[in-house]
């Protein structure tokens, strides 16, 4: 198996698509490092309004809808990120009692788990978001759900009045950074690759600190 960390020279190693995939996997990584402090930040300043504006006595009503989804989009945004970053939490009892080649397979068989479910994931919201179908229509929302009987398109939020597919595409955006990350992963713990140095988020030996 090869080092758990790596140089700059070393990056060369390894296949094309696995190099591929770990890079696709640290851009969209770094995205959503800056995606969880805006969002982390707009939690926050909402909060803080909506406190001032209930002590004032003119309680801004679309606040408590908006805080709402930016903690969804947070929480899968957040998923995503902990997915490459091997935060995710596991169980050792097994992989502990078995020797170290065996504890390798069953940490590849684990990630494999991950990386088909994100694609199931993704073959998912293909049906659900139906990009296909609703083209076919001429992108005429009204007319897809009538014949189709997918609301998707033509229901709004309660307060703020946005499409809720607006809100609800960041479940087809954490599907596909789950799989790329989840198959990053997968090269790395198959020894295709090096394992990458995360850059940007410092956490120490975060893997053996969760698991």
């Amino acid at each position: 198996m090869p080092s758990q960390e790596h140089t700059g020279n070393e990056t060369l190693a390894g296949p094309l698509w696995a190099r591929g995939l770990q890079r696709a996997s640290a851009a969209i990584l770094g995205l959503e490092r800056r995606a969880l402090t805006g969002l982390m930040g707009l939690i926050a300043a909402l909060i803080l309004l909506n406190v001032a504006t209930r002590y004032s006595g003119m309680p801004i009503y679309w606040v408590d809808e908006a805080a709402v989804y930016l903690v969804v989009w947070l929480c899968f945004i957040g998923a995503s990120a902990m997915t490459r970053l091997r935060l995710d939490f596991a169980v050792t009892l097994l992989t502990d009692a078995v020797g170290e080649r065996a504890a390798r397979w069953l940490k590849m068989a684990a990630t494999l788990c991950v990386l088909l479910f994100g694609l199931a994931m993704i073959a998912m919201c293909w049906v659900w978001l139906d990009p296909v179908g609703i083209a076919s229509f001429g992108f005429d929302a009204k007319a897809y759900a009538a014949e189709s009987f997918n609301f998707l398109y033509t229901e709004r939020t309660q307060t703020l009045n946005w499409p809720t597919w607006v809100v609800q595409i960041v479940v087809a955006l954490f599907a596909v950074s789950f799989t790329v990350h989840a198959a990053a992963n997968l090269a790395e713990d198959m020894g295709v690759v090096p394992r990458a140095t995360i850059q940007g988020f410092d956490l120490g030996n975060a893997e053996e600190t969760v698991n």
